[in-house]
Order: C-alpha cells, then structure tokens, then sequence
C-alpha cells in the first residue's frame, strides 16, 4: 500500500473518532435538557411567602407539603442549584466538544483535498506541466451539508459531431440545459437552435452553459452546481487550461461573469452516463434540426450560384459550357457572348484561363435571334484563314468567302469575258455579282486593275473619309486583314483580330512575342488614365446591340 493511501486511512479514522464525540456531546445536551425539567418541576412544589394566606382564602385548595424546617428547604435549593451548575457546565462542554469536531472534521477534510491534490500533481505529464502547470488549482470545495440545492445541466452538441464523412454537413448545432431542484425533478429545460454554426465543440459547449445559468438567473436561483461531463469545459472553468483563441477567450469571460451574479456557484465534473437526460435533449432536438436543414437544402438544390454575378438562379437558367463543363447563368453568358461578338471576336468560355470556344448549337438557349446571326458570322470569320477572306464588294450583300470558294466565271462557261479576265475576275457566291478580286471592287470592266487604281484612287467615297479620318487620328491598318485599328489605352503591341501582331507607331511586325522595330512600347499617357474617363460602356440594349454585324 502507498504512503498517501495510509494518511488516507488515518485521516479516515479521525474523522471516524470526531463523529464518535459529537454523539457523545449530543448525549450530554440530552441529560442537561432532562434535569433541567425536573429542576423546575421540584420549584414548583416548594410553598411561597403568601402559602398561608392563599390556603385560609381558598378552602378548595389542596394542601402543599411543607418542610418542617426551614434548614431542609434550603438545603434543598442548594442541591437543585449545583445541580443546574453541573448541567450548564454539561452544556457548555457538549457545545465545546462539536466545535472540536467541527474543527478536526474540517482539518481533516482539508488534509483529505490536499493528498489526493498531491498525488493528481504528481500524475501529470512533464510536458504537460510545463505548459499548464502554473495554472493547474484544484479548489477546496464546501461541505456537504453547505452544497447547492439547485443543479444546472448542459450540453452543446453541432451537426459535425453526428453526420457521417460523406454526408454533407448543414452546419447546425443545438443548445441544451436543464435546471433541477434538490429533490431531483426538472424544473426548466431548454432546447435553442443555432444555424449557421460553424466553432468546434468547446464552443458550442459554452454556449449551452451561457444559456443555462442565464435561465436560473432568471428563476431566482442563486446557489447552484453546474454538472458537466466534457473534461475541457472543466478545466477552462476552474482555470487549468487557457484559452487558445479570442473568441473562446471571450466566451469564457462572459461565462465567468455569470457565475459571479451567484451567492455560491461550483461545478462539478462527472462520468458522462450521469449527464444523459440533457444529452437527450441535445440529441433528439439536434436530429429534428438536421432534418429540417436537409429539407431546406433539398429546396435550395434546385438553385445554383453563378461565379460571375453572386447570384442564386435556377438551375434550369444555368448554362454549361460545352467542352469544359464550366456553369454560368443565362444572363452573365449573353452579357459575355454580346460583348466579344460586337468587338470582332470569336467568344470562348468565361472562366479565368479556359480557352474553350462557344459554339452556335450550344448558345441558342440564351442568345437573341440577331446575336446568334452575328455569331454564326463570327464563327465563319475565325474559320478562314485572314489571307483567304474575301468579302463582296457589293454593300447590299457583303458576304464573307475564302478564296476558295469564290466562283470563276471562266470556269461557268461564260464568253462574255476574254482570258485575260480569268485572272482577277471573280463571282459573288451569294449575290452572284462579278467583281475584281486584286481591288476588291466591283467588276472594272474593259479596263485593267492598274488603269482602275489610277483613275479611281479611291473605290468608294466612304473609303476616302475613311483613309482621311485615320490620317487625323493616328489610326492603323493591319497590313494582314486590312482591319483599322485605333489605340484607345495601353501599349503599342498591337494584336489584330486576325492574329497579326505589329508596332502601333510605325507598324512593323512583331515576331515571337518581340518587336522588330527600336519604337517605345509604351506612352504614359495611354497607361493612366482619370477615374472620371471611364466610361460605363457595359449598359447596352438588346436592339441596340443586335443591329451591328
């Protein structure tokens, strides 16, 4: 047997001797209590001064026994007065020897709190007392006649701890608390939800003690045991574990505040089947709120959240993208497809990074008639090849057409044209108008391309305003697509629609990412720019956007 185990035993035996002379000392106090009524009985049967007259005036009166002399009466108040001396005396000694016992009892308990508070210190861990041991208290508690009459249950348990792995977590948790009186029935429970839970359980266990002490506050109830199985809760209330976050930190505090608002407020730690009734309550209220929750995300299932606009839509207005199976909404697609395909340019998936294209097929379910039409003709653009486009020159029709498609009147067995025609001389595919495929105009018949040029240095009016209008403004041509191309802001790396890179400043091309030309790539005033120039150019109108080709 251990050295603390013998000090258990004799303190053991002396509480054993104490409560020995406590019967004794109450055994006393009976004796002295006993005596002291047949002292009083004794005085009443001796006669007083006015005995004589009191018999000669009453003749129904009984006749008292008198003494025959008056040496025997006082002899007989002197026995009774030692007597009562000697049972004061008895008292006084009773009530002496219960404070002894009160007090062995207490130096015994007090011994009892510090063995075994000895012995739980010598059991931690090294590292353990390195960490927490400057902190590790074991309070002394009261005496068992002196423990609160009113006990306070809780238990916060949170979805994590009851769904499975695999199963998708609705990040509920549950608050439970029961307060019971002395003779053990429940005087109020409490079951509160929290939705959107998402600490760990020292924090849901926090909150559920918060809600139970607040609720005896409100009862009145001043002198209460908290009553807990969770080990951390324990030792973070008595102070044997700090804190490791702020907010845990926080709750602590408030908690300990709370406990202050009472007369006497302990707690106790005990095996967890003794807390059941309030993990019942926690359990079966938890269950019902899961449910409810899955239900909701049953109904929520049916709406998805676009990446772009943040907002829930339906999922039958979400589109997937064919190729990458990236998910947008209806309207952030149109918006997208609209503002490529009025800049000339073939749209690809909205995600950052992805490269895959849209097709005609998949975007019908959210593009307008007309801007389907212009993505068709955005599609056949990036289909040829920039040296192979061919456009009609007719503005009625302006179809677009490979070189290779393009129809050889020769080859239609015409003799309207001679075979020096053959080379240059081409059919509209569409509208079936002749036109020269060197100068990009209307068949120059009986005159040659050279004599054309020079008689007719510019086609079409429209194409001198526009050749002036570029001079003024500093625009350029791309010299592959023929496109004009104007420098809004940035660099003067210039990327033609078709792919063609060259210098914004004297137009020379660039090779493998580098420029073949000593230009400055970049002008600061084209970098930084004023808040106040922006334009907000994201506001069009369906009609208006349609109507462009």
């Amino acid at each position: 047997m251990m050295a603390g185990d013998d000090d258990l035993a004799a303190l053991s035996e002396q509480i054993a001797l104490a409560s020995s002379a406590a019967i004794s000392a109450s055994d006393l106090d009976h004796a002295f209590q006993l005596q002291l009524a047949e002292a009083i009985q004794a005085s009443l049967l001796v006669p007083g001064p006015n005995a004589a007259a009191a018999s000669s005036s009453s003749q129904a009166a009984p006749a008292l026994l008198v003494p025959e002399s008056s040496s025997d009466a006082a002899y007989a108040f002197a026995i009774q007065a030692s007597d009562l001396a000697c049972a004061e005396q008895d008292r006084r000694d009773a009530k002496a020897c219960r404070a002894a016992h009160a007090r062995a009892a207490a130096s015994a308990r007090v011994a009892a709190h510090d063995a075994l508070f000895a012995r739980e210190l010598a059991a931690i861990p090294e590292d353990q007392w390195a960490h927490d041991g400057d902190y590790f208290e074991r309070p002394l508690e009261s005496d068992k006649s002196h423990r609160p009459l009113f006990r306070v249950f809780s238990k916060g348990m949170a979805s994590r701890e009851v769904v499975g792995p695999r199963d998708r977590d609705p990040s509920v948790a549950v608050l439970a608390a029961a307060i019971c009186a002395p003779q053990g029935e429940v005087l109020l429970r409490i079951q509160k939800p929290v939705e959107r839970f998402v600490g760990g359980r020292m924090i849901v266990e926090v909150m559920a003690l918060m809600e139970g002490l607040d609720a005896a506050l409100g009862l009145g109830i001043r002198s209460v045991t908290i009553v807990t199985g969770y080990r951390p809760l324990y030792n973070h209330m008595l102070g044997i574990w700090r804190p490791s976050g702020r907010n845990l930190a926080d709750m602590i505090n408030q908690v300990l505040s709370l406990r202050r608002k009472f007369d006497q407020c302990e707690i106790s730690l005990v095996e967890p089947s003794q807390v059941s009734y309030v993990v019942k309550l926690a359990t079966d209220s938890l269950t019902v709120l899961i449910t409810k929750a899955r239900a909701a995300n049953a109904n929520m299932a049916k709406t998805e959240n676009c990446t772009i606009c943040m907002e829930d839509t339906d999922i039958t207005k979400i589109h997937v993208v064919e190729g990458c199976a990236h998910r947008f909404c209806f309207s952030c697609m149109k918006e997208h497809v609209k503002v490529k395909l009025l800049n000339g340019m073939l749209p690809a998936c909205p995600q950052d990074g992805c490269t895959t294209k849209l097709t005609v097929e998949g975007s019908k379910i959210f593009l307008s008639p007309r801007l389907l039409g212009i993505m068709v003709q955005r599609v056949r653009e990036g289909q040829i090849p920039p040296n192979q486009k061919v456009y009609c020159p007719y503005p009625k029709c302006s179809a677009l057409m490979s070189l290779r498609e393009v129809m050889h009147p020769m080859q239609a067995s015409s003799s309207n044209y001679t075979a020096a025609d053959a080379a240059t001389l081409r059919k509209c595919v569409k509208c079936r108008g002749s036109f020269c495929i060197n100068c990009k105009v209307p068949w120059h018949d009986r005159m040659t391309c050279y004599d054309y040029k020079r008689r007719y240095p510019h086609a079409r009016p429209e194409d001198a305003k526009l050749q002036n209008l570029a001079r003024q403004r500093l625009w350029r041509q791309c010299v592959k697509c023929k496109h004009m191309i104007e420098l809004a802001e940035g660099c003067y790396h210039m990327i033609c629609v078709c792919g063609f890179e060259f210098c914004y400043t004297c137009g020379k091309e660039w090779k493998e990412k580098k420029a073949t030309c000593s230009c400055p790539l970049w002008d600061e005033h084209n970098i930084i720019r004023e808040v106040n120039d922006y334009e907000d150019d994201d506001d069009y109108e369906d009609d208006e956007d349609d109507a462009y080709f």
